[in-house]
């Protein structure tokens, strides 16, 4: 019960991170285009590449990070002894 409960929960956070970045990404292209001067349109799509990098690969590597953490199978320790 507790992993499908932590799946349902990971699966809506997953959804809603998403969106929030797709929604944040469309927010700052509107923004970015509207610019007059050259150089600051320049800047800003810098900074909107990096930022949607960073949102939607944090996005990915949470939802792999979680995924592995709710579904791995818990392995006992090796027999024996710490390996030197």
């Amino acid at each position: 019960m507790k992993m499908i409960l932590a799946s349902i929960l990971t699966t809506i956070l997953i959804v809603t991170m998403t969106l929030g970045a797709m929604f944040i990404l469309v927010q700052a292209t509107e923004y970015v285009t509207s610019l007059e001067s050259p150089l600051d349109r320049a800047t800003a799509m810098g900074a909107e590449l990096i930022l949607g990098v960073v949102l939607l690969l944090g996005t990915v590597w949470l939802a792999t990070h979680l995924a592995v953490r709710i579904f791995s199978t818990k392995e006992p320790p090796p027999e024996g002894g710490p390996v030197v």
